[in-house]
């Protein structure tokens, strides 16, 4: 029996809110392990025991970058336990299990109510981390942090709102479960939402590594007759490989002259851009690729958010028909595709936890990083309460 939002707020009393967690002032500072102080939750909030966190490439844009507002707690790939529950959660119970989705999904506005929970207006806070009224819930020193994605998730325990929450079964492994809250969906519906891979489609994949890798899965999944990964990391390409990938390359004139050989000289259907940073080479080399009516989607962030980066010839696109996207959360709804991935990984459709390269305590966040930006991981994991 879940417990009542009177006995929540009594074991809320015994918890100490003073928990350690990661922050960035960004502009390429470092990464600071801080005490911070997280209010008691209000309204429609709950509070979360962090088990596991996702280390994704996105964090260290935030922390190079000077897009948001700053300072902010890191962190927007989760996975946790409810601890506690303010007034009016519906939601979610002292209890449960929880995946936290780095888009909220409020269920009232125009974007959820017409099935594109991933665009939600609730969205608009993610590189503020405050609340929808500009209020935060998070101090240190008197001085006011923010939560990355309106989660924050390189932290012991974090006060969120419950459109941040998808509950899921207790069987779960959580650690698995955490990169369901970005890496997985942003993937794999990259390739089965907005690139609509078909099956007998030939599929190139620009970056294998934590969100490239499912849209590898994606694809595979989806019933492409070939999956081509183009990444410069031996060790990416031999997971690809392992995992759902038919060939792959490590530059993308080897995968050109492979994908041109084997349709006739058509090109591919579909071309998915997941690099760490997307620039305008590798968006060409995505566009070039396609056969007539081809698709590319882009997922992977530019070095700065404003940066006009990409560059194509409009005639090629007007004349072959091509269509050029960008992609959000794979176009998932995390209410509803969440728990459909989770259910694929636990029938064995999908793989997760061999996803996980390497483990770290929040102490290690720096060496994740330097792990990752070496190349060496597909995905890190951050052990903060495991279970």
């Amino acid at each position: 029996m879940s417990l009542g939002h009177a006995e929540s707020l009594a074991r809320r009393e015994e918890l100490d809110l003073s928990v350690h967690a990661i922050g960035t002032r960004g502009g390429g500072t470092p990464w600071e392990k801080i005490d911070v102080d997280f209010d008691p939750p209000g309204p429609g909030e709950v509070q979360i025991r962090i088990a596991y966190a996702g280390l994704c490439h996105s964090d260290e844009h935030v922390r190079i970058n000077t897009d948001g507002r700053y300072p902010m707690i890191a962190g927007h790939e989760g996975s946790g336990v409810v601890e506690a529950v303010g007034p009016a959660v519906d939601r979610v119970s002292v209890g449960d299990h929880v995946v936290l989705s780095f888009i909220p999904a409020c269920g009232q506005c125009t974007w959820c109510a017409t099935g594109n929970q991933n665009l939600c207006d609730q969205g608009a806070m993610l590189m503020h981390g405050g609340r929808p009224d500009g209020t935060f819930r998070a101090r240190r020193e008197g001085e006011e942090w923010g939560q990355q994605c309106c989660l924050g998730s390189f932290a012991e325990r974090v006060v969120v709102h419950q459109w941040s929450c998808v509950r899921i079964d207790p069987d779960i492994p959580l650690d698995a479960a955490a990169l369901v809250g970005c890496g997985v969906p942003t993937g794999y519906g990259a390739a089965v939402n907005a690139a609509g891979v078909a099956a007998g489609d030939v599929v190139v994949v620009f970056g294998s590594g934590g969100v490239g890798i499912n849209a590898v899965q994606g694809a595979a999944l989806a019933g492409a007759s070939e999956v081509v990964v183009v990444d410069p990391v031996a060790f990416k390409r031999d997971f690809a490989l392992k995992h759902g990938a038919t060939q792959a390359f490590a530059t993308a004139a080897e995968a050109t002259e492979y994908v041109f050989g084997i349709s006739n000289g058509q090109g591919a259907h579909k071309s998915i851009v997941v690099p760490g940073t997307t620039d305008s080479v590798v968006a060409r080399e995505a566009f070039d690729i396609l056969n007539k009516n081809g698709v590319e989607v882009i997922v992977g962030q530019s070095a700065g958010a404003l940066d006009e980066s990409i560059v194509l010839p409009g005639t090629i696109l007007s004349f072959y028909q091509r269509t050029v996207k960008g992609t959000l959360y794979g176009g998932c709804n995390p209410l509803a595709d969440i728990p459909k991935l989770l259910d694929l990984y636990r029938r064995g459709r999908i793989v997760v936890d061999e996803l996980i390269t390497r483990r770290y305590g929040l102490d290690d966040v720096e060496q994740g990083y330097t792990d990752m930006n070496a190349g060496l991981n597909i995905r890190g994991l951050l052990e903060i309460n495991p279970q």
